[in-house]
């Protein structure tokens, strides 16, 4: 379709007073005014002939059937000029669905008789079915009078997951790293606390690890090896209320505690654990059953993209009963939950402290970076400073609530959503080492 561009606009806005101002001038000069104004039309319609046209533009489209939650997938456009007329400058936008990311637009160079390529990055900022409409082409003809535009109609459906791309590689280079506890035998002290075998006492090794009575049977000191037990239980429960809806990094906080759990997941399937998923609000949504084996992390990928954003107010003793009473035996229990204040964190701090006297907890929460800002930053109004008296009190009561929690038993993670995953893997390798499961 062609259309005249706003340079036409401005050339008619410009040849119809000089008319008029002629015909005043000179009644003369009307004819002058018309040929100016048949001069400007001309132009117009030359500009069009000359204008690359709409079909000659081929357009193919290569579109992922799976893209990562902010990940790196992307659209792959191929225009194709089949046509002698001049250079046009194309802008391209891509018309999407709500979870399109905001990268959506490009300007590319068409040329006569060439191909030419561009990347749209999908950067969805929520899971679920990602549809791309269709793609809208404008170029302007040689003179800039009209505009070309191009509709290209797209229809695909894009699966969004959460990011596995992120996940696998910060996984594999813990594993890289000889952090996995339980990979193999570890000779250290405090590694694990199951016998391996038993080996010739020689200096520097702990003595409390020499095994008395099978030195007197073998006439010599003989201590013991242990190594890091495996088959441990882990459960990732996730926290499915409005709380989780929140967005931080342009991504909800169920979505970066997904990442960080499926991270978890795979460390702890490669050191021989078992890793089952709970997910719960006003009511439990799902229950996965412990299973172990790196084969087990497909599906744990699906059943955290199942995971949906609820609109419910959590309840914790629901939820957290409910886990408690499907599990049989101590379990690592990974809880991925935000709260606003004491207040309405009372519940849960009650219901978590009755959980860990069964269970080893890790309570895990996102540090807001915007809120550390204004609760930092030097105020220069009153306004500000209210923003800043509110953010301090905030921040003061997740501290009281962090404290109590310590306090019951419960290991508490507060990290910002880039460093999360980090320190919950971190904090898992102690556990092991430790041997607190």
């Amino acid at each position: 379709m062609i259309h005249p561009a706003p340079r036409t606009a401005v050339l008619f806005a410009a040849v119809v007073p000089l008319t008029v101002v002629l015909v005043l001038w000179d009644e003369g000069l009307w004819a002058t005014g018309l040929y100016l104004l048949a001069a400007a039309g001309v132009a117009t319609a030359i500009d069009a002939v000359l204008a690359l046209p709409g079909r000659a533009v081929v357009i193919d489209t290569d579109t992922p059937a799976v893209a990562g939650i902010g990940g790196p997938a992307a659209l792959a456009v191929t225009l194709r000029t089949e046509s002698g007329r001049p250079t046009a400058r194309a802008e391209i936008v891509l018309e999407g669905s709500d979870l399109l990311g905001p990268q959506n637009t490009a300007s590319v160079a068409l040329s006569a008789n060439r191909e030419t390529r561009i990347d749209f990055p999908l950067r969805p900022r929520r899971r679920g079915i990602l549809t791309l409409h269709r793609l809208w082409l404008r170029w302007r003809g040689p003179l800039g009078l009209v505009t070309v535009r191009r509709i290209e109609e797209l229809r695909h459906d894009v699966s969004v997951v959460p990011n596995i791309a992120a996940v696998r590689e910060a996984a594999v280079r813990f594993s890289l790293l000889g952090l996995g506890a339980g990979l193999k035998p570890q000779d250290q002290q405090g590694d694990g606390s199951e016998f391996d075998a038993l080996r010739d006492y020689v200096p520097g090794l702990d003595r409390r690890t020499i095994d008395w009575k099978h030195s007197a049977r073998h006439h010599k000191l003989v201590c013991k090896e242990f190594r890091a037990e495996k088959n441990h239980q882990i459960i990732l429960a996730y926290d499915t209320g409005y709380l989780m809806r929140e967005p931080l990094g342009d991504i909800p906080k169920l979505d970066h505690a997904v990442n960080a759990g499926l991270t978890l997941s795979y460390t702890g399937l490669r050191n021989g654990d078992r890793v089952g998923m709970f997910a719960f609000d006003s009511q439990v949504r799902s229950f996965h059953r412990p299973s172990g084996g790196l084969g087990h992390f497909a599906w744990l990928q699906r059943a955290a993209a199942d995971l949906n954003y609820e609109q419910e107010e959590t309840n914790y003793t629901l939820g957290l009963m409910n886990l408690s009473g499907r599990l049989q035996r101590r379990s690592l229990i990974i809880l991925h939950t935000d709260f606003v204040d004491t207040t309405t964190a009372e519940l849960m701090v009650e219901n978590l402290g009755r959980l860990a006297g069964r269970h080893l907890v890790v309570f895990v929460t996102l540090r807001d970076a915007d809120l550390d800002h204004v609760a930092q930053s030097a105020p220069a109004s009153v306004r500000q400073t209210a923003r800043a008296v509110v953010a301090q009190g905030i921040l003061r009561e997740r501290h009281v609530v962090l404290e109590r929690l310590h306090r019951l038993g419960v290991h508490c993670i507060e990290a910002p959503y880039d460093q999360v995953g980090t320190a919950l893997i971190n904090r898992y390798l102690a556990i092991k080492q430790q041997d607190l499961i």
